[in-house]
């Protein structure tokens, strides 16, 4: 439900240092000369979180604890995308006969650094009211006139400000290319570009191949794809910012390159995107404005390829005094409840039949596992 703040995020994700093995020890006489080339691309990394840190986000969110998020999300599916989807989804049991379709979404959320949240989600495929206040929350389907209020918890080291959120987030991705020995690092050199000497590193985890015939995997392997791979990265060595990336990883399928533009003050401006990632090959963008306070007004962007294309645009209003208390807290009144799985599938049923119109005559969904627990 955060994917519009998120993105930036996912961004810098491929951007953090990585540790390789430990140098051999060095003859007397080079050790005060040379600094091994892993180490080298460590610091260099480690200085380009610091940069992002405080280009990106830093200061200006001291004190925010809130955001308030208003816009639009659109997803284009063609028929044969959706066919193949529900295929996929229902393991061979189901075959679709969609002409596909375009869905538009009115999004509206308000989203507190210590997870809190309420998300109004309207459009071609009904609406949605999801929310949490601490342990309890919900999730209401107004054409159902049904809920679950079975959600997922909110993290229990959860920051107060977004300042916090901003760093803890860019921490916990430092945890895993710094502090666990899993990426080979390397300087690859430097070049010159514009009048700016560039720095390339590169940072490699093996994967396994790509596999065809997997079918599933669970929401914490598809999140967390870029804990292996290889990222090469150029860094601009006055700034120390990024300035492109190019990061793949075989076994998820992931392959893709970023250019990066900044503003004033290094706040990024754009990220120019070529996908070559399985399923979604073909360029993409992300485009943010800021406004006089330094914060973060506006974020669009778009990724597209032949056959499908997800596109967002999100006006962002921050806060320091806005309050949880100011979530609803209750369903709304003579709703139904049911069950998180059962009322999921009926979800994904209607999404199917609104948006897809899919065909499928006399057949009885539910005995299919959409989305199998």
């Amino acid at each position: 439900m955060r994917v519009a703040l998120l993105l930036p995020l996912l961004v810098t994700a491929s951007l953090l240092p990585a540790q390789g093995p430990a140098p051999k020890p060095a003859a007397p006489k080079a050790a005060a000369k040379t600094e091994p080339t892993s180490e080298t691309a460590r610091r260099v990394f480690l200085q380009v979180l610091d940069a992002v840190d405080a280009g990106w986000f830093g200061q200006p969110y001291q004190g925010i604890t809130s955001v308030e998020m208003q816009g639009t999300l659109g997803i284009g599916l063609s028929g044969a995308a959706v066919n193949q989807k529900v295929d996929s989804l229902s393991q061979g049991q189901v075959k679709g006969n969609s002409q596909g379709g375009q869905a538009n979404l009115r999004v509206k959320g308000t989203y507190f650094a210590n997870g809190d949240f309420r998300t109004d989600l309207a459009g071609d495929f009904g609406t949605l009211l999801y929310t949490r206040r601490g342990t309890r929350g919900f999730l209401y389907s107004k054409e159902q006139n049904a809920y679950t209020t079975r959600v997922d918890l909110p993290p229990s080291d959860a920051p107060r400000t977004y300042m916090a959120w901003f760093r803890q987030t860019l921490n916990d991705i430092k945890a895993v290319y710094i502090d666990a020995p899993t990426f080979k690092a390397s300087v690859a050199g430097e070049e010159t570009s514009g009048g700016r000497t560039l720095q390339r590193l590169v940072f490699n985890a093996p994967t396994k191949p790509w596999d065809a015939k997997r079918r599933e995997q669970s929401m914490a392997q598809s999140l967390g794809f870029w804990k292996r791979g290889r990222l090469e990265v150029l860094v601009d060595k006055a700034t120390q910012m990024p300035q492109r990336l190019d990061f793949r990883n075989d076994e998820q399928g992931v392959q893709t390159r970023m250019d990066f533009s900044y503003g004033a003050g290094n706040k990024l401006q754009a990220v120019n995107i070529s996908n070559s990632s399985r399923g979604m090959e073909g360029p993409g963008w992300l485009r943010l404005g800021y406004g006089g306070d330094g914060l973060m007004s506006h974020v669009a962007g778009e990724l597209a390829s032949q056959d499908k294309k997800v596109s967002f645009a999100m006006d962002l209003a921050w806060s320091k005094t806005r309050t949880p208390n100011e979530l609803i807290a209750i369903p709304p009144a003579g709703a139904t409840k049911r069950g998180r799985e059962d009322l999921e599938i009926q979800l994904m049923v209607g999404l199917a039949s609104r948006i897809f119109d899919l065909q499928r005559a006399g057949l009885n969904l539910r005995s299919v596992a959409i989305g199998g627990k």
